[in-house]
Formats: structure tokens, sequence, C-alpha cells
């Protein structure tokens, strides 16, 4: 570990597929958030964990910030702004294909409101004219809560550097919170868990709402190094449970192996898979739910 030790929290926000999981995992250098073109995707706040220089850096992946209007958005949205009041700067990212919607406009009111300052990265930069990135930021800049402004691809890595750097140099002296090689604060049975969950999102996209939860029930290691993780797929009704088992199970089979494969690689070891779907109506009004994502159940 470097001599002169600094180190802080950073928060990610945004609203929905702005692309902060995505810029996280860049940061981190190893997948700790889920990324998919379902909106409201991350659910709870994600640690991860990125070393720049002698500073370490404790990113705080946040759900995305909309208009709430069921009680587990309201929950996500709340675990947002507790993000941004715990941590030691704030980074806005917006997509800036989208350019200044109202769902933007209402963080950057709120930021205003509570007199907190931000750093701002128009993410998605690949896609919009540069006279149009210019007018953007601009715009955005009229508020007065932004410190700086950064132009980023977080997909293609673009501009990303130049953003850890400012952020590494805005770190204040002391220890680092984390072990050196440690990438987040997320347990594995639960980030396996994410794993299937973003899996079943790729394969079942147009099919099935955000709501659907998977929760990982077993933890079983092996004395050949192998391990079998039995997780429970819940949705809230038997339409839903057919559309995710598919024709014979062939679906479920597919969006299993996805998974298996992708924790192996993440685990370094042989993983043995076996989920289940259930049909537990109004699971997402179940305090326990929230208990388990470390969401406020009365937000």
């Amino acid at each position: 570990m470097p001599d002169n030790m600094r180190s802080g929290f950073v928060a990610l926000i945004g609203a929905p597929n702005a692309g902060k999981s995505t810029l996280l995992n860049r940061f981190v250098g190893a997948k700790v958030s889920i990324v998919t073109h379902k909106v409201q995707t991350t659910r709870t706040r994600v640690l991860g964990v990125a070393l720049a220089g002698d500073a370490q850096i404790v990113f705080v992946d946040t759900p995305g910030i909309f208009t709430p209007k069921r009680r587990l958005d309201r929950a996500m949205v709340a675990a947002a702004w507790e993000g941004v009041n715990d941590s030691d700067l704030t980074v806005l990212l917006i997509d800036a294909e989208g350019g200044l919607r109202p769902d933007v406009q209402n963080i950057v009111d709120g930021l205003a409101k509570s007199n907190k300052k931000a750093v701002l990265a128009l993410n998605k930069i690949d896609a919009v004219k540069r006279e149009d990135l210019l007018a953007l930021a601009a715009k955005l800049n009229e508020s007065g809560v932004f410190t700086d402004t950064f132009m980023i691809s977080a997909l293609k890595g673009d501009g990303t550097k130049d953003l850890l750097e400012h952020l590494s140099n805005a770190m204040k002296p002391g220890p680092w919170m984390f072990p050196e090689e440690q990438l987040t604060d997320m347990p594995m049975m639960l980030l396996s868990a994410e794993i299937t969950r973003e899996k079943l999102f790729l394969n079942v996209h147009q099919e099935l709402p955000y709501e659907l939860t998977v929760e990982t029930e077993t933890w079983e290691n092996f004395k050949d190094g192998s391990v079998k993780i039995e997780q429970t797929i819940y949705v809230s009704r038997e339409s839903q449970r057919a559309i995710i088992l598919g024709k014979g199970g062939q679906r479920v089979k597919r969006i299993g192996a996805a998974a298996r494969e992708e924790l192996q690689e993440m685990l370094e070891r042989r993983v043995h898979l076996m989920l289940y779907v259930k049909v537990r109506e109004n699971w997402s009004d179940d305090p326990s739910r929230y208990k388990l994502w470390n969401l406020d159940y009365n937000a």
C-alpha cells in the first residue's frame, strides 16, 4: 500500500438507464453491479471499490432517480438520495442522447434545493453531435450545481480516465476503508442472485415486469472446490412463471446456463446452479425483502 493513502466515498446518481452501473464496473475493473436495458435495474446501493494511484475511491452505485409510484419505487429513490447524503462527492451521470428530460431536471433541482454540489458527467457522447453536447453542458451548468463537467462514454471508456483522476485528486488523506483486493461489500449470495436477475431481464425483457426478484436459498461448498447454489425466482402471477419456464422448461435452462457461466468465471470454480420459479403475490410489499436489499420499507 502507498505511504500517502487517501480515500473517500463518491455517489453515482442519475435517472434510470443513465449508465451508472456500466461506469461503476469500468472504474472497479470487474462486474459488481448488473447491467441491462431494463429501467431501474439497480435496486439497492452497491459499493464498488476502485484504486487510483494512492487513493481508494468507494463508489456508491445508486438506484435510478425517477418519480416513484409504488412502495418499491419510493424505497429505491430514497436509497439514491441517501447515497448522496452519505458520500464525500457526487457524480450526476446524464444520458447525453436523452438530454435534459424532466426526470433529469428534477434531479438537478433536488441537488440545488439541498445545496449539494456535484460533478457533471455527460454519458454516451458518441451518439450526440459536439455542438449539441456543448449546448447541453452549458444549459445544465446554468443551475450552479456543478463544480466540473466531463464528457464520457462509460461503455467505450472515452473520458473515464480523466474523470477517475479528478475524483482521485479530490479524495482526502486517510487510510483505505477496504483491503486492497476487495472490490465490493455485496455478499456473494446476493451478488450471485443479481447475476441471475440480469440474465432474466436480458432473456425476457419485453415480457416481464422489472419487479421480479431472485433469492439465493442455499450455498454449499464441496471438497472438490465446486459450489452448489440454489436460487428461487419469485414472480407475481402464474402467467409470469410460465414465461420464465418456457416450453418444456427450455427458457429457464438457457437463463440458468448463462448465469452459471458468468458465476463460474467470477468465482473461478465449477458452479452447480439450481433455479426454481415460484409465484408469490405482492412480494414487493413484504418488509423482509426490503431488509435484504437495505431499503427503507417505510420510505
